[in-house]
């Protein structure tokens, strides 16, 4: 367990990743949509609110959809800053993935909770909505492999 913790919360934030290489390899891509998400939230004219997430800004009021687009956008702001952080972490301290992945599955365990909770109408599901579940799944799948130890990285810290 405490090999567990330190592999999870290191001491020494280095750029060995300690986990499987699989889970460091598919860290690029989630870094990568992030990043993109990111971007298109804050430059999209509608923030993607209607034209990803099918909400109904034309029924809203003026203030209302701008509102929302606002909002939108600070979201962006939001993602950047964590798709900066991740991928800080793949060039310089890989040693922090796992806490990273720690993170990305609680945000979406979350995120899911909060959606069934606090229900936002749609036209259709949102994409992003469709892939809080998927995502917490795989987040967990991946943080078990950036947490099992390759052979030799042990030795190597």
């Amino acid at each position: 367990m405490t090999a567990l913790l330190t592999r999870l919360f290191p001491k020494t934030i280095t750029n060995i990743f300690p986990g499987k290489r699989i889970a460091l390899w598919l860290f690029v891509p989630l870094t990568a949509v992030t990043l993109w998400r990111s971007q298109h939230h804050i430059f999209a004219p509608d923030g993607g609110a209607q034209t990803i997430a099918t909400i109904p800004l034309d029924s809203y009021t003026d203030a209302g959809a701008a509102a929302v687009i606002t909002i939108f956008a600070l979201w962006g702001l939001s993602q950047l800053l964590i798709g900066l952080i991740y991928l800080i972490a793949l060039i310089r301290y890989r040693a922090l993935i796992p806490l990273l992945y720690l993170l990305f599955t609680l945000e979406y365990a979350v995120r899911l909770y909060i959606g069934h909770i606090k229900p936002i109408e749609t036209v259709e599901t949102a994409p992003g909505a469709a892939a809080n579940l998927p995502f917490v799944v795989a987040g967990l799948v991946l943080l078990a492999l950036s947490l099992w130890p390759r052979r030799g990285v042990e030795e190597a810290e």
